[in-house]
Order: C-alpha cells, then structure tokens, then sequence
C-alpha cells in the first residue's frame, strides 16, 4: 500500500482480501495488525453490507468473503491504481 496510515477502505480491502479463504476472527486480528474492538467494528460492518458470512464449523467461527464483496474488491483496486499508479498490496 501506499505509505503512512491506513484508511478505512484500505482495511476493508484487506480483510474482505485475506478472508477469501474462511479465516478466525484471531488470524483477521493479528494478520490486519488490527486490535479486537476495532477489528469487530469492521467486520460487522462488512457483515452488515453483505460482504463477509459467518460460519461455524465445531467450535471454531470463519469469516468468508462473500461474491457479494467482489464488486467493492474490483472498483477499489481500479481507484486505487487510477490514484496511486500501482496496486494496493497486501501479502497473504
């Protein structure tokens, strides 16, 4: 990404990015360097929006991008290259 701090849309990139593949709500916490309230906040708002499911297997709870979240994904990664003239990054 872009140096300095990270905006909110940059975070949403980044979890609806890594939860492509269901993830727990401690690996979106520690991967996003996010703290737990915070993290919560985010994640209930993509949920809100339809762009991350919940699901539970056992006793362990996913978080799953949604096909939904493809639509953000795509016109976010296009402004950020109209803006910034390369891609947004995030190492998974």
């Amino acid at each position: 990404m872009r140096g300095g701090r990270r905006t909110e849309y940059e975070i949403y990139w980044e979890i609806l990015s890594f939860c492509k593949s269901g993830r727990t709500f401690t690996q979106i916490v520690s991967r996003c360097d996010l703290n737990s309230k915070v993290a919560q906040e985010y994640i209930d708002f993509l949920s809100s929006k339809g762009y991350i499911s919940r699901s539970s297997t056992g006793d362990r709870n996913l978080f799953l991008t949604t096909e939904k979240a493809g639509a953000f994904l795509k016109l976010f990664t296009s402004l950020y290259l109209e803006l910034f003239e390369n891609s947004p990054e995030f190492k998974l």
